[in-house]
């Protein structure tokens, strides 16, 4: 029998109850004496709050409490802080604008609160927002991210001359600039990144309580960093101890960094059960959900990249204007502007780059990070860039990404924008990736598309990803007196399977079967500490962490084996579970080896009872996941339909501990990309700012029948950065696959002369770029 471990792609454990229906979401908690919480939300884009007169709700029967920006303001709850101390174009700091939990005076995007109603019944609570009377004066706003740094923009901030709230620059300029002067050719292109909504299974939600015995709070949320909510809630917002506040986060209907740290309902919950004395629950709409919840990329670059006679690469520059919507409240709002900002120089030899992206502020939900968090923007430019670069050039594509692309024999390497790419196959990637999905044969598929009066179209795209950037995370081993074992983590799953792979690193180790252990996560008052997860980082780090504890493990069981087997320390081999007295037939288990521990007297004098560890771990470097993905589609240009026909990846993403779970990550991060590419946006009206798709029949979403078979492969190139050889999976999926579907698509498009076209790629947009390229 295979004994239970790493590189095992076992069923998850998670699923039997989650499939029953027996998960324990936000929705399924509720308290004794429990109240329920609306809050009102701004209709307008832009307005200034005349008056708010709350009398009529609070004479509804059952409703206990409204409260508004002024009793926030009252109480002098604090804000989230700033860390970052960027620099506006002008040279003049960058203006922090953190959103009040209620507004103050005026809004500035359609959803942003305006009033908290608490009743005795969710309805009770409902009919109570209806009667909250605001008073609004409207204000020309803006929503469009390339208008609001024109001179004839609606303000956000009237203090802002430009909307402009504070500028990254990444690179060389001068040695770019000089690059570019003496190329022998200059691609520039301007690319869109569309605004997009994580669209998770369960929508938001919070309960907050207060125990007036103990001064203490506890919040019941969905939330990613479970212990970095408490800390921020704890320091920043109420100014009281770390320990008077307890977060936690069970069962998590996805997050996709959307969940990922606090939210303006977490401190109103909190503090408005301290207010009545009572707990109150929110629990979002599905209808509120992208009015209430920040947003994903909206970003506009334009690109510039120069290559030399023989086609290699001379310089690149970007620049590029971050929607970060109406408010700046945490280093959170920025990550996905400056975080990953280093790849966009892709897996490709780049001798010189510079990056500039300005932040602007819009009349649009915050933006903040979203399943790769400047990833996917920063390999859709590059990707996308080589494409057209061999258009213009003349040049095969695959021959120019070949005899570009960064060697591994060169690593590790310190590229032009700062990151150190420690290993990686990136040739092998493409070879492979174009093996598997027939490229070769390409064109003579595309004749008999052509032959049936259909388009068909390739495309490629090699992403990397800047991963698990270096932090602590935590886990605990604590074996109980029968021997069986509690894994205690600091990340935070929303899906994955941490459950299943933790318990296989442990398995691999100490030689337990899965049903010999359980895993805690999401609970600060019994997880010691905790980053939490996001940046594909659990497995590497919190995996490595729970390596770690198993390795002190080993060492004191070591000790007590060699006590219970009457044999010396060294001579003492552990496998498979098992202690054995080498060259002998002598022999424990490490569930008699635990239970022994628990009893003086079968210990050793020095050993202290008890079997339980703890180890912490963080990385010196950041870990590269990298691959290849090849997508192949067929247009009908009589209705502009786009049929994805075949999907091929090679992904490298380290050593896998279930290849499975990778597989099936990669599958919902390729799905992620292709609806972004093909139907996915949050649309506004841009001449009031008014919120064009606020739900499911607006706001579309790919289903099964828009994909078609996803070929996976893996190219195991394990890193030296962590004690597993992992790099991550979480995101690997979108990074890559937002530019090869729309290389396909353009690939595609060439015959008929359309040239350019904008994310979300309807049917309508190709059919009109079809018509209009070719009257």
């Amino acid at each position: 029998m295979v004994k239970f471990g790493i590189g095992q792609g076992v069923l998850r454990q998670e699923d039997p109850r989650l499939l029953r229906g027996q998960g324990l979401f936000v929705s399924d908690i509720n308290l004794p004496n429990q109240t329920y919480a609306i809050i009102l939300r701004s209709p307008h884009a832009h307005a200034e709050i005349k008056s708010i007169n709350i009398q009529k709700a609070l004479s509804l029967e059952g409703v206990i409490a409204v409260y508004t920006g002024e009793d926030i303001l009252a109480d002098k709850l604090g804000v989230p802080g700033m860390p970052a101390k960027w620099k506006r174009p002008d040279g003049t700091p960058m203006k922090y604008r953190p959103q009040p939990p209620l507004a103050l005076g005026r809004v500035r995007y359609v959803g942003d609160p305006v009033a908290l109603i608490i009743a005795e019944t969710l309805n009770q609570a409902r009919d109570g927002s209806e009667l909250v009377d605001v008073e609004y004066e409207s204000i020309p706003s803006v929503t469009d991210t390339e208008q609001t740094i024109k001179t004839d923009s609606a303000l956000v901030w009237d203090d802002y001359p430009d909307n402009i709230s504070g500028q990254y620059q990444s690179g060389d300029a001068d040695a770019v600039e000089s690059a570019l002067a003496n190329a022998s050719y200059v691609i520039k292109r301007r690319f869109v990144i569309s605004r997009v909504f994580a669209q998770y299974m369960e929508p938001r939600g919070a309960i907050g309580v207060y125990d007036q015995r103990e001064d203490r709070f506890t919040l019941h949320a969905d939330v990613q960093y479970p212990h970095r909510v408490r800390q921020l809630l704890a320091e920043k917002i109420f100014s009281i101890p770390e320990q008077n506040i307890r977060v936690i986060s069970r069962d998590v209907g996805g997050g996709f960094g959307t969940k990922g740290w606090q939210y303006a309902e977490h401190r109103l919950v909190l503090w408005a059960a301290k207010k009545i004395d009572r707990p109150v629950k929110w629990t979002c709409e599905r209808s509120e959900a992208i009015q209430a919840d920040e947003h994903g990329r909206d970003n506009v670059s334009e690109a510039e990249l120069g290559f030399d006679s023989d086609g290699n690469i001379v310089g690149l520059r970007v620049n590029t204007i971050a929607n970060i919507g109406a408010y700046l409240s945490a280093i959170r709002n920025l990550l996905a502007v400056f975080s990953n900002v280093g790849t966009l120089i892709g897996v490709y030899k780049v001798p010189t780059a510079h990056v500039t992206v300005k932040t602007v502020h819009s009349n649009t939900n915050p933006t903040a990070p979203y399943r790769g968090a400047g990833r996917p923007e920063a390999t859709f430019i590059i990707e996308r860039m080589f494409d057209e670069a061999a258009r213009e050039m003349n040049i095969d594509p695959i021959k120019l990404r070949t005899q570009n692309m960064i060697s591994s024999d060169s690593m590790p390497i310190q590229t032009v924008l700062g990151l150190n790419y420690d290993c990686g196959e990136f040739t092998k990637n493409q070879f492979e990736a174009l093996q598997m999905s027939n490229y070769s044969e390409f064109a003579k598929r595309q004749k008999q598309s052509i032959s049936q009066g259909k388009l068909r179209g390739i495309g490629i795209a090699n992403p990397i990803e800047r991963a698990a950037s270096p932090a602590p995370d935590f886990a605990e081993i604590r074996f109980s007196t029968d021997g069986s074992a509690t894994i205690l983590m600091g990340t935070k799953s929303q899906g994955q399977g941490h459950e299943t792979i933790y318990k296989q690193i442990i398995g691999d180790r100490l030689g337990l079967e899965p049903n010999e252990m359980r895993v805690i996560d999401g609970d600060t008052d019994r997880v010691a500490f905790g980053m939490g997860t996001m940046g594909s980082r659990s497995t590497v780090i919190g995996g490595s962490a729970v390596y770690f504890a198993a390795e002190k493990i080993i060492t004191k069981a070591t000790k007590i084996a060699a006590h219970q087997l009457e044999a010396a320390v060294e001579d003492i081999v552990f496998k498979g579970g098992t202690f054995f007295v080498a060259g002998t037939d002598k022999e424990i288990g490490i569930r008699e080896v635990a239970k022994a521990s628990f009893l003086v007297s079968k210990l050793p004098p020095d050993v202290e009872p008890g079997l339980y560890e703890t180890a912490t771990f963080s990385p010196v470097d950041d870990t590269y996941p990298n691959g290849s993905h090849v997508c192949e589609v067929e247009i009908d240009p009589e209705t502009g339909v786009v049929k994805v026909l075949g999907y091929w990846v090679v992904d490298d993403v380290g050593i896998m501990i279930n290849p499975t779970i990778v597989k099936g990550q990669i599958h919902g991060g390729i799905a992620q990309g292709l609806g972004q590419i093909m139907m996915e946006k949050v649309a506004y009206n841009k001449s009031d700012g008014q919120l064009l798709s606020g739900s499911f029949m607006d706001y579309a979403m790919p289903r099964a029948d828009n994909f078609c078979t996803i070929e996976v492969k893996s190219n195991e190139v394990p890193t030296k950065r962590n004690p597993l050889g992992a790099k991550g999976a979480g995101e690997a999926g979108t990074v890559g696959a937002m530019p090869a579907l729309m290389n396909a698509i353009m690939n595609a498009l060439e015959p008929t002369g359309v040239t350019s076209i904008d994310m979300p790629v309807t049917p309508e947009k190709v059919w009109r770029a079809i018509n209009v390229s070719s009257s």
